[in-house]
């Protein structure tokens, strides 16, 4: 396995992120390091990062990358919604900026022994922290059909959830599912049982189906086994608490669930007024948290996806401190 890693938005997240010497900054998702090593490039000769990361694996590699700012740099293994108790025990409160980089990360997509792609053969795992009790095994061959359901609709947006889960259900009754082939195989037949239905061409349907059928069944997985969406919120008020007025909080996301939840919660901590509708004077004395800097999000470029195409999906929301 490769430990090369293309930080995904580099360029637009040191725009926003402004690193300068003296600056404190956490790189709350930090894998293999792409954007920490640019963060403390720019914020030489004195600035510190903070790296967190609930992969020791990929921590492991970041600590061998960034061997150069070991001085300036403090690696820590955990959660992000664990960042101000992290951060206190180096003795910081507040930061100049923070950076999550959701979703799975290259070296674990591309490692087959983590369970996390279908398109490699290898144990149900799908934990990114590999100590947690509960792993893609788990939940598949434990969880009742409608729990499977739910999964599949809520996280994978899944329209095929249930025939999924049936399917699922029938195949774990004569063996465990425990490889991401078993899987992937289950999803791929309940696809094609429904397509056998459909009157549509085979053309058609290929056209209407852009991406693997097991794609969202595996995203929807992973979010469950790792808690993703509920510790996002909860990331998202860990890292606002810490940040300075004017600091910097920027957030890539890889898909609408997460992107829904970044974009909910930056408005809600921008509005300057939570007054009840038609109220005629502003009663509620609520302070304005945040300034929200992209009303849109900024998208990788073409010369970005082409040489990236995992960043396709990525979505960067920028707020800042006030």
């Amino acid at each position: 396995m490769s430990e090369t890693h293309i930080p995904v938005l580099r360029n637009e997240v040191l725009d926003f992120l402004k690193p300068k010497s003296g600056g404190i900054y956490v790189d709350a998702t930090i894998g293999l390091g792409g954007h920490s090593l640019w963060i403390l490039k720019k914020s030489h000769p004195t600035g510190q990062l903070i790296g967190i990361d609930m992969d020791a694996d990929a921590l492991a590699i970041a600590n061998k990358r960034l061997q150069a700012f070991k001085e300036r740099l403090s690696l820590n293994h955990g959660n992000f919604v664990q960042l101000q108790e992290i951060l206190e025990t180096d003795g910081i409160h507040q930061v100049d900026g923070v950076l999550l980089d959701l979703g799975v990360s290259s070296l674990q997509l591309d490692t087959s022994n983590r369970g996390f792609s279908f398109q490699y053969s290898g144990p149900l795992d799908m934990r990114m922290d590999v100590k947690m009790p509960t792993s893609a095994t788990h939940i598949v061959n434990d969880s009742t059909p409608d729990k499977l359901i739910k999964i599949f609709k809520e996280y994978g947006e899944e329209r095929y959830a249930k025939r999924i889960a049936q399917n699922i259900v029938a195949a774990r009754a004569k063996k465990p599912i425990t490889t991401t082939s078993q899987l992937s195989e289950i999803v791929e037949n309940a696809y094609s049982i429904k397509a056998k239905r459909s009157k549509a061409s085979a053309q058609n349907r290929q056209k209407r189906r852009e991406i693997h059928p097991s794609t969202r069944v595996f995203q929807a997985l992973r979010i469950e086994v790792n808690a993703e969406l509920d510790n996002l919120a909860l990331g998202l008020d860990a890292a606002v608490s810490v940040l300075k007025p004017g600091g910097c909080l920027c957030v890539i996301s890889f898909h609408s669930l997460e992107d829904r939840i970044v974009k909910r919660q930056f408005r809600q901590l921008a509005k300057t007024c939570i007054c009840p509708p038609k109220t005629p004077i502003c009663i509620c004395e609520h302070q304005q948290v945040l300034q929200v800097v992209t009303n849109r999000p900024v998208l990788p470029s073409a010369s970005e996806i082409a040489a990236n195409p995992r960043a396709r999906s990525a979505k960067l929301r920028v707020a800042i401190r006030v």
